[in-house]
C-alpha cells in the first residue's frame, strides 16, 4: 500500500498491480521447485517408514541416502530463497528490468535447479560448488544492476 499524507494523517492507497516480469516468474519457479522437493522428500520419508524404517533415520547424515540428500536440498533451497527474494524485491522496487536482468535471472534459476538435481542424484560435490559460484555471480551482477540503474 502506498501512503498519502493529508493534514498529518497517513491514508493508505492501494498499490498498482505490476506485470509479471522474468524476475517474478523466476520467483514462481523457485517456489514451485521448493514445493516439489518437499513433496518428494515427504514421499521418500513415507516410503521409508512403510518398509519399517524409523523416524530417527531422518537425521542420519549419509550422502549416499536419498532421504538425506533431499533433506539437504530442501534446506539449501530454503537458505537461498531469501537471497533471491531480496534481489527480486530490490529490482522491482527500483524498476530495473531488461535484457541483462532477464539473462542473469535465467542463468541463476537454471543453475539453482541444476544445483538441486546434482545434489539429489548424488553427483560430484564439486559440480554443486561450481553451480553455486555461477549463482552467486548472477546475484552479485543483479545487485550491481539494481544499484547502478
Amino acid at each position: 500500500m502506498q501512503l498519502e499524507h493529508h493534514l498529518g494523517l497517513a491514508i493508505a492507497q492501494p498499490l498498482s498491480i505490476q506485470p509479471m516480469t522474468i524476475p517474478l516468474w523466476g520467483l514462481v519457479l523457485f517456489i514451485l521447485w521448493v514445493i516439489a522437493v518437499v513433496i518428494l522428500l515427504i514421499v521418500v520419508r513415507i516410503r521409508h517408514l512403510a518398509i519399517g524404517g524409523s523416524p530417527e533415520d531422518f537425521a542420519v547424515v549419509d550422502d549416499k541416502n536419498l532421504m538425506w540428500r533431499l533433506f539437504r536440498v530442501q534446506a539449501n533451497l530454503i537458505e537461498n530463497l531469501p537471497l533471491y527474494l531480496g534481489i527480486v524485491f530490490l529490482l522491482t522496487i527500483r524498476g530495473v528490468f531488461g535484457g541483462g536482468v532477464n539473462l542473469l535471472i535465467s542463468i541463476y534459476i537454471t543453475f539453482r535447479l541444476l544445483h538441486s538435481i546434482i545434489h539429489i542424484v548424488g553427483a560430484d560435490p564439486r559440480l554443486r560448488i561450481a553451480s553455486l559460484a555461477v549463482q552467486f555471480s548472477c546475484l552479485l551482477g543483479l545487485i550491481g544492476l539494481a544499484i547502478v540503474e
